[in-house]
This record gives structure tokens, sequence and C-alpha cells, in this order.
């Protein structure tokens, strides 16, 4: 069983930085695509950033600037690096993973898999 785990979130003050890891664990042949999403309460996830796995960086407009996405391959770990936070960035950030996997019937193909969140909290 393959898992996503997001960690590195918490309380920042305005104008901070912080940066958020996401990792895989089970079994698993490599991580291609790595996205990172938010959600405000009440509001649907909506996409932030994301990387492939060949280092190709897309950015959402409102955000960029102040968002810088990482990985690293060896250890099959995404980043997402926050800087100048403000209060709005206050959301819970979830790491969305697209995993190769191994299934008897098929071989090896990629699924998507959702992190459980890590909440970000920009306050003084």
């Amino acid at each position: 069983q393959v898992q996503v785990v997001e960690s590195g979130g918490g309380l920042v003050q305005p104008g901070g930085s912080l940066t958020l890891s996401c990792g895989a664990s089970g079994d698993f042949r490599r991580i291609h695509d790595i996205q990172w999403h938010r959600q405000f309460p009440g509001k649907q996830r909506e996409l932030v950033a994301r990387i492939s796995r060949s280092g190709s960086k897309q950015y959402v407009d409102s955000m960029e600037g102040r968002l810088t996405i990482s990985r690293d391959n060896a250890k099959n770990l995404g980043y997402l690096q926050m800087t100048r936070v403000k209060a709005e960035d206050t959301a819970v950030y979830y790491c969305n993973a697209e995993i190769e996997i191994f299934e008897p019937a098929s071989g090896y193909s990629t699924r998507y898999y959702w992190g459980q969140g890590t909440r970000v909290t920009v306050s003084s």
C-alpha cells in the first residue's frame, strides 16, 4: 500500500518562511509528477505548484515569486518552500503525487495519491 505524507506545516509569522515536505512509502517504482494543492475552509482544493520528474516547474500566478517547488528523486521527496508568507496563505496544504506501481494484472501503471494534508497558519 502506497502512502503519501506531508510535513512541515505549523504557525508562521507574516513575512516569514517555511518549507513543506512530501514523501511516499510503500511498494512503488518511482514518483513522477508532484503537485502541491491548498484548501481554504469551505473551498475546493486548488493547485499551487507542480514539478515533473525531470524538474519542469509550474506555479499558480497568485503565489508565483513566493514559492519554490523542488524535489529529490533519490530520496523520493518533494518540497514546497514558501517565503514572505501572508495571512491569506493560511490553509491546509496537500501533496498529490503520481506514483508508478506494479499491478499483477496489468504490469506497471501510475496513480495519483493524496497525502493527509499539513496545516499552515500565518499569524502574528
